[in-house]
């Protein structure tokens, strides 16, 4: 799985983390995993093409140690179709920014 890793959080730095996505993005099944949504105007040929499957989420998995954004892009609505890929550029880089935006908007030290 390619994915953008943060580690050696701070304890403190964990509470934040989660206080933030508990409030601003959907959870997942299982703890630690959150789903954030990613803006219609970054939806690549195929995505935007599948009206079904939108819309799209890359997903976050924060445990005490580290943060992980990954960058397979994906729909909730089904386990398998051609529209579920690996971020393009602008979807990358929209991650990227959104997780160092993270750290500095919530001021936490890596």
């Amino acid at each position: 799985m390619k994915q953008y890793v943060i580690d050696q959080l701070r304890e403190g730095d964990f509470l934040k983390l989660e206080d933030y996505f508990n409030g601003n993005s959907e959870a997942g099944d299982l703890p630690g995993i959150y789903w954030v949504l990613v803006p219609e105007s970054l939806y690549g040929e195929l995505q935007l093409e599948h009206i079904d499957c939108q819309p799209y989420y890359f997903a976050v998995n924060l445990n005490h140690q580290s943060v992980s954004f990954e960058l397979l892009i994906r729909t909730r609505a089904r386990l398998r179709c051609g529209c579920i890929q690996y971020a393009n550029k602008n979807q990358r880089d929209y991650i990227l920014e959104y997780a160092d935006g993270l750290f500095e908007k919530l001021e936490l030290k890596t």
